[in-house]
């Protein structure tokens, strides 16, 4: 399920990646663009990878899909029983259940990894509960060799399970041994040993847990045999798991790191046994015994005793993880908005406080500089006073919001200083007079030529309806073209065509050559672009206008014309 769980968490999270760098982080259209194109790349890689993952984490688990692994309320120990542990279990019951913990048998070190992934993914809330229980029977070991190899193997494969145990789980050694003699089979016994092979105790019914010289010191006449046996086998074998078995898990092997057990614990009772076992050689060594190899169908007991030395905490379930995650997700989002709020309302500030220090700068002489100023300062009191009515923007609040305190010295400044009034404006008679009439030069003259064409007398006709030659009055007629040519002929056409149309007007009208003055300006005054052909054909004109002038049109007064 935790696979399962990322692929639920991973949506959230591009979401919540998103959400901030679209409405949060002070970046351009294109940034966010880009932001947002590359979380949505990575978000659907890694879903997509995710996804594979969790389909081959099904197809590895079919292994274990039928072990039958606790509820998930179990409040006990959750054991993992490796090395030695067929006959700890029956056949027909994959597994063993009392009321202080349940086990779970581990055939191969290989299984042991993907068991540790399965309860990681199945119960996480049994996780901190979990632990594993190195099972060691000497009478079914022949070959030091072999032993030392597996219990290797089993030692990286225990710390391979870190990685979904929350670490290297809690490991203890629990050892099964048959009793030295016939007579002691009736009574099963558990010896606990701590870590350092210097405090061993004896669990007595009755009389709870006690040292083992403290045990064996006791006068009990029908068990001292007994007890002197038991007392033997326990110094015999300390030395044995010693050599055995501590001295490979408490050391490094390359990258695997040593294990300390938390307990050690043996158990005198009746065991299936192999010829020429590795404790008949240890005991044969020691004496001139040779124990017994006996051959029981039973499961052995289980190291209940040795419980209350594991290490507990308490787990977390599937759906408190869940809602860890996604709190964390959702934390890293408000530490990262209010960060992005933070920088966006000190933006806020120093823009405002910029244009306050442009404005108090400027003296008011000229006042221009100083109104562009003052309207620079009421647009941003406007803008703080809308979001005073409709509320800040999300980029701008989450708490952080700065705009209030900036409202007073906004209105302070525009309210102490206003623009002069403008200048007092004289009163005057203006006489208006007709709007300037505009002439066509295609209409009146052939290109590049400034000689009236035939059929241009219309036109003409036209433009002397409107013009009414008077006293005080100065008929201006004033020719144009456009860019086409060099800058001297176009003044020169321009001139000699207003000339061409002033003469015409002159003749046809009776109107004295004093009424008249005649400009050319070439392309110099032009009324639309000459990138166009239409622009330059509106450039190509004659304009005529009057002009109000005191000494214009008199009868003794000599001719006017000019050339500008």
């Amino acid at each position: 399920m935790r696979g399962l769980t990322q692929l639920i968490l991973l949506p959230l999270a591009a979401c919540l990646s998103l959400w901030l760098i679209l409405g949060f982080w002070p970046l351009g259209i294109v940034s966010r663009i880009a932001l947002s194109m590359l979380v949505s790349i990575i978000s659907l890689t890694m879903g997509y990878f995710q996804w594979r993952g969790y389909n081959r984490d099904e197809i590895a688990q079919v292994k274990i899909a039928d072990a039958i692994l606790p509820p998930e309320g179990f409040q006990g120990a959750v054991v993992l029983v490796c090395g030695d542990s067929m006959p700890l279990f029956s056949v027909s019951i994959p597994f063993r259940e009392t009321r202080q913990g349940w086990y779970l048998p581990v055939a191969l070190p290989e299984d042991l990894p993907l068991l540790a992934k399965h309860l990681a993914a199945e119960r996480p809330a049994l996780i901190a509960q979990v632990s594993v229980l190195l099972a060691i029977l000497p009478e079914q070991h022949q070959e030091k060799d072999d032993l030392t190899q597996r219990l290797h193997v089993w030692h990286r494969a225990i710390v391979q399970c870190k990685s979904w145990l929350a670490g290297v789980p809690p490991v203890w050694v629990s050892t099964w041994l048959s009793p030295p003699s016939a007579s002691a089979t009736e009574t099963e016994r558990w010896f606990t040993i701590t870590p350092d092979f210097k405090d061993v105790q004896v669990q007595e019914a009755g009389a709870g847990v006690i040292s083992l010289v403290e045990w064996s010191q006791r006068s009990d006449a029908r068990n001292s045999q007994e007890k002197l046996s038991a007392v033997f086998w326990m110094e015999s074998l300390l030395p044995w798991l010693e050599t055995h078995v501590g001295n490979i898990l408490t050391q490094r092997q390359g990258d695997v790191p040593a294990l300390i057990p938390c307990v050690w614990g043996a158990c005198f009772t009746l065991v299936t046994g192999s010829p020429d076992n590795l404790w008949q050689g240890h005991i044969g060594g020691i004496t001139t015994l040779t124990p017994h190899v006996h051959e029981v169908k039973e499961c052995l007991a289980l190291p209940e005793v040795l419980l209350p030395y594991l290490p507990r905490r308490h787990g977390v379930s599937r759906l408190m993880q869940v809602w860890q995650l996604a709190g964390l997700l959702c934390g890293v989002f408000l530490l990262f908005a209010l960060l992005a709020s933070f920088v966006n309302n000190q933006r806020l500030v120093q823009s405002v406080g910029d244009h306050l220090a442009l404005y108090n700068r400027l003296s008011g002489t000229p006042p221009s500089p100083k109104t562009v100023a003052q309207q620079q300062l009421r647009a941003d009191a406007s803008l703080l006073d809308e979001w005073i009515r409709s509320g800040a923007p999300m980029r701008m609040s989450v708490g952080l919001y700065q705009g209030m305190r900036l409202i007073a010295p906004l209105e302070a400044a525009i309210n102490s200083w206003s623009p002069p009034p403008p200048p007092p404006q004289v009163l005057t008679q203006i006489v208006q007079g007709p709007k300037t009439i505009l002439l066509d030069s295609l209409s009146l003259f052939d290109v590049s030529k400034s000689e009236l064409k035939t059929g241009s007398t219309k036109v003409l006709i036209n433009a002397l309806v409107g013009i009414k030659a008077k006293p005080g009055w100065l008929i201006v007629v004033a020719g144009h073209t456009d860019i086409t040519g060099d800058e001297k002929s176009n003044q020169l056409l321009s001139y000699r065509r207003a000339e061409s149309v002033r003469n015409w007007m002159r003749e046809t009208g009776d109107i004295l050559e004093s009424c008249f003055a005649v400009q050319g300006y070439g392309a110099t005054r032009p009324i639309a672009t000459n990138d166009t052909p239409e622009g330059r054909a509106a450039n190509r004109r004659v304009e005529i206008s009057l002009v109000p002038q005191a000494d214009a049109c008199q009868a003794t007064a000599t001719p006017h014309s000019s050339n500008d």
